[in-house]
């Protein structure tokens, strides 16, 4: 396949080497050569100097032979009008990164699709939907909803009070529990269990499940003295900022702390009443405590540094704080954030390259969710009538190392797989994959 990628940024850096391990046909480009200049010599890509608005530039990259183009310049109109020239050139594909929400509604979806835009990515709203998810929940890592949440996946982190800690998988599963553990995150390793395996202290476990299961996994887990959120305060007035307190649940009280006077009139014009906006420097301690950090069951660190994000999120957990998010930009500081404690991390282009990722695949996955700290992925796949996935129980399939079924939804019912499970076809099949690329290995199992 080949993919003409626009804009040598953060996320169009992580997708043309996220790609590039594939042996796709990738070609990079932008109008900065400093940006360029690293990235041809070690990964498998071309990069070309060229402006993606300039139908000379589109014609040098042959952009009209592509079967994707994707345009993530940090220019919204740059990245529209660059789709639409590639579209007019020929392009079989386009997508746009934005930063205006009215341009997603789905009223406007066939306009611009008749201009040349076939799809639209808005990294920042992306981002939001994860904050509120993982912040619905103080005891939650990572939290995704699969077919309207008819099965959930939930990443906790194993303290002294769990209850399944040193006990061999299979002995689980023997106890008829109703849920599956896909994943441990042990240190620096992401380990696919078997039923030898046991769940040790400090384990950061995936377990998939249905809504109604979710108070017995805190119960084994050991988090039912986690209060629930009720109050959520904000560090940082950005985008992501904005658009997470539009998300959040009524019953939730937001306080955004923002330093520029500006943004915070303009954050007060955007947002509802209810949402309080402070004029204060979030990394002043006495300030955060004065607006009650204390009574705060979450705290999200949205500030553009990724190490000023780590330190507020580590300054709250040691307040008592007890569910923290950071906006961690910086994909080698991830690792260390992990190591720290702090919580969640949000990653923009990780989040966005998973969404575009999306768009490669020949079966019908309807999520893709990169799983930040563990670095895996989590895809949802439609199953087409005939798969090879439908002619043997689920214990007869041999997956690639590094697969697993984490459960499937059935007619709107989620289901945990057993061994015995013989999949059917318009099953959606949730998979755990420990890197993005083995989902184009299973893929073949489900059309």
């Amino acid at each position: 396949m080949k993919i003409v990628i626009a804009g040598a940024g953060a996320v169009g850096t992580h997708l043309a080497k996220l790609l590039s391990r594939e042996r796709q046909d990738i070609i990079l480009m932008d109008d900065d050569e400093e940006r360029l200049s690293t990235l041809g010599s070690n990964f498998d890509l071309m990069t070309v100097v060229g402006s993606p608005t300039s139908i000379k530039g589109l014609e040098e990259v042959r952009a009209g032979s592509a079967d994707l183009f994707i345009a993530v310049t940090p220019d919204e109109s740059r990245n529209m009008t660059a789709c639409m020239l590639a579209h007019n050139l020929g392009a079989q594909k386009t997508v746009a990164r934005i930063d205006n929400y009215e341009y997603l509604l789905p009223k406007h979806k066939e306009f611009f699709r008749q201009l040349g835009v076939d799809s639209l990515i808005y990294p920042e709203m992306l981002a939001a939907k994860e904050i509120v998810s993982s912040v619905r929940m103080s005891w939650v890592r990572q939290w995704w909803e699969f077919c309207g949440g008819a099965l959930i996946l939930i990443g906790a982190k194993m303290r002294e009070k769990a209850e399944i800690l040193n006990i061999p998988l299979a002995r689980l599963v023997e106890a008829d529990r109703p849920y599956h553990v896909v994943a441990i995150k042990r240190g620096s390793e992401t380990l696919i269990p078997r039923g030898d395996d046991v769940i040790k202290l400090h384990d950061i476990v995936y377990f998939t499940t249905t809504k109604k299961y979710i108070p017995y996994i805190r119960k084994i887990a050991g988090k039912e003295h986690y209060a629930d959120v009720r109050n959520v305060m904000i560090m940082g007035g950005s985008r992501i900022a904005m658009r997470t307190a539009q998300y959040v649940p009524e019953y939730m009280q937001v306080k955004i702390i923002e330093s520029d006077l500006a943004r915070c009139n303009r954050l007060t014009e955007l947002l509802d009443d209810d949402v309080m906006i402070i004029n204060g420097d979030g990394r002043d301690m006495d300030l955060l405590l004065d607006e009650g950090l204390k009574n705060t069951e979450a705290f999200v660190a949205l500030t553009g540094n990724s190490e000023t994000n780590i330190l507020a999120c580590l300054a709250a957990k040691r307040m008592g704080v007890e569910k923290t998010v950071a906006e961690v930009e910086n994909i080698d500081y991830i690792g260390m954030a992990e190591s720290l404690d702090i919580g969640t991390v949000i990653n923009k282009k990780m989040i966005t390259a998973s969404h575009i990722y999306q768009m490669l695949l020949d079966a019908d996955v309807n999520n893709l969710k990169s799983l930040t700290f563990a670095n895996a992925d989590v895809a949802e796949l439609t199953v087409k009538e005939g798969a090879r996935i439908t002619k043997h129980p689920v214990k007869d399939i041999v997956f690639p190392k590094g697969v697993t079924i984490g459960g499937l939804v059935r007619q709107g019912e989620g289901l945990v797989v057993e061994g015995n499970t013989r999949i059917q076809a318009g099953d959606h099949v949730v998979v755990f994959c420990l890197s993005t690329m083995m989902i184009r290995k299973i893929e073949k199992y489900f059309v």
